[in-house]
This record gives structure tokens, C-alpha cells and sequence, in this order.
């Protein structure tokens, strides 16, 4: 189905920058609106409930999942992260521009369901830099860094299946990146006739 809203999907590996970069477009670009996952892991430092994502139980979880509430979900790290189906079909079916952050599991699923769905990676200049990162975020252990970087290369193993690629060497650039990312979607033919209908019908545009 071709929904008149857009669908960005955003994967990288832990310490990639994925996070800094949306919110940084979401401050430049008020039209992208966020899609908050739900996760079975604990909140970290600031986050809240309902925020950053909706923390529910293993229970909670496997409820939805039985109820194919999910339009995906995936272990990552030990953690179940899932995207509620509904409230991404209602948002884009409205017209809005949603940016989902996830793991690169569930953006090929998300692909498969949704065809014209946007899909991003974010990649580190070199695995000295992505190493230097996690340590300087100060959250994890070192056994729990080795595992995000031993995930890191399957995980960057699959850009191939993604439409774009961002490598976040030097922030502003990477944001740019970003940013021309989604405004090119906006300016594609089907995007361009929807949200200019009245310019396309003056102009006998069919």
C-alpha cells in the first residue's frame, strides 16, 4: 500500500552515532516525528517510560507478541525491542514522516511489509573510532563493549540491504547526509503530487 507519509527506518551498530543523529534531524525538522519501540531491558540514566521507549515485562511482551501487535521485534544484546504496528500505520496513513530507530533484523522485516519504506545505515568511520565511543559513553562493561562489537560486524555485514549509507565520521556531515536523505523522499514524484496536488491538478499534471 502506498501511504501518503513517509517511513524512515534508521539501523547501526552500538556507538554509531544513530541516536545523536536523529534527534539532532527531529530538532531541524519538526515534520519527522519519532516512533517510540517498546523493550523488555531497564531504563537507562534519564529515560522514561512512554519517552525513549515503553519498558514492559517479559509477560507484557510476549502478550503483544501473541496478539501480533508487533510489526517487528528482535533480541538485541540480550533484550526484546519491538514497533508497534498500529501506531505506525495509523501515523504515515495520515501523511506524517515517521523515523524509526532499530536493529538491522527488524528494518529487513519492516522492508518486506512495507515496500517503500526508507532504510538507513549509520556506519563508523573505523572500528578504533566505534570502540573509543563506547568507552566514552561510560554505560557498559568491558565484556558488554566486546559483545556490542562483536555484534557490530554482523550487523554491518547487512548494509548491503539498506537504500543508504551514512558513515558518521564528522557529525555535521553525517546530519547533512541525513537531512538529504529525507528531503530527496519528499521530493519524489508520488510525495511531490500528494502534497501538491493543487500545483500538479493547475499545472494538468495527471
Amino acid at each position: 500500500m502506498d501511504y501518503p507519509g513517509n517511513l524512515f527506518v534508521v539501523a547501526a551498530p552500538s556507538g554509531a552515532g544513530k541516536s545523536s543523529l536523529v534527534n539532532a534531524l527531529r530538532e531541524l525538522d519538526s515534520l519527522v516525528q519519532p516512533s517510540v519501540s517498546h523493550t523488555t531491558r531497564a531504563p537507562r540514566g534519564q529515560e522514561k517510560h512512554g519517552r525513549e521507549y515503553f519498558f514492559v515485562s517479559q509477560a507484557e511482551f510476549d502478550a503483544m507478541v501473541l496478539n501480533n501487535a508487533f510489526l517487528e521485534w528482535a533480541n538485541v544484546h540480550g533484550h526484546r525491542y519491538g514497533t508497534s504496528r498500529k501506531a505506525i500505520e495509523e501515523r504515515i496513513s495520515q501523511g506524517a514522516d515517521v523515523i524509526l530507530e532499530i536493529d538491522f533484523q527488524g528494518a529487513i522485516q519492516i522492508k518486506r511489509i512495507f515496500a517503500n519504506a526508507v532504510l538507513i545505515f549509520i556506519l563508523p568511520p573505523s572500528w578504533e573510532e566505534l570502540r573509543s565511543r563506547l568507552q566514552r559513553r561510560g554505560e557498559d562493561a568491558p565484556d558488554v563493549i566486546e559483545l556490542r562489537l562483536q555484534n557490530a560486524a554482523t550487523e554491518m555485514a547487512q548494509a548491503h540491504e539498506f537504500d543508504f549509507v551514512i558513515i558518521n565520521e564528522l557529525f555535521e556531515r553525517a546530519l547533512f547526509d541525513l537531512k538529504a536523505v529525507v528531503h530527496a523522499q519528499r521530493l519524489k514524484f508520488a510525495a511531490q503530487r500528494r502534497t501538491r496536488a493543487d500545483t500538479f491538478q493547475a499545472l494538468d499534471i495527471p
